[in-house]
């Protein structure tokens, strides 16, 4: 698993030819309430976690990013390692989450 910040994710998200998924690992009320626009909602605690990502991103060599809430949130390193015992090969989490993500839109 690596780490990606803010910036790094911001880039992705507007580079047309960046090929991953982005996750939000909450529960489904946290990501209703809040959520990165280009996210997807697959909760870690959901028993079937890394069957529905199979499912979603199709192989396991593309490019997966998880997040949570924020820095101090263990859902998303959880769910990082969960995909990497499974054979994903490429596996990102960006650690500032949510909180990171809009304290950054909210400050310009």
């Amino acid at each position: 698993m690596k780490a990606i910040t803010r910036d790094e994710l911001k880039i992705m998200n507007e580079t047309e030819h960046e090929d991953f998924v982005l996750i939000n690992v909450l529960p489904r009320e946290a990501f209703n309430e809040q959520h990165i626009r280009t996210s997807i909602n697959i909760p870690v605690k959901d028993e079937h976690f890394v069957d529905k990502v199979v499912d979603v991103v199709g192989s396991k060599d593309r490019k997966v990013v998880v997040y949570c809430a924020n820095f101090d949130c263990d859902a998303s390193p959880k769910a990082a390692r969960k995909l990497e015992e499974a054979g994903f090969t490429q596996v990102y989490d960006y650690e500032g989450g949510t909180q990171d993500w809009f304290e950054q839109r909210d400050a310009a």
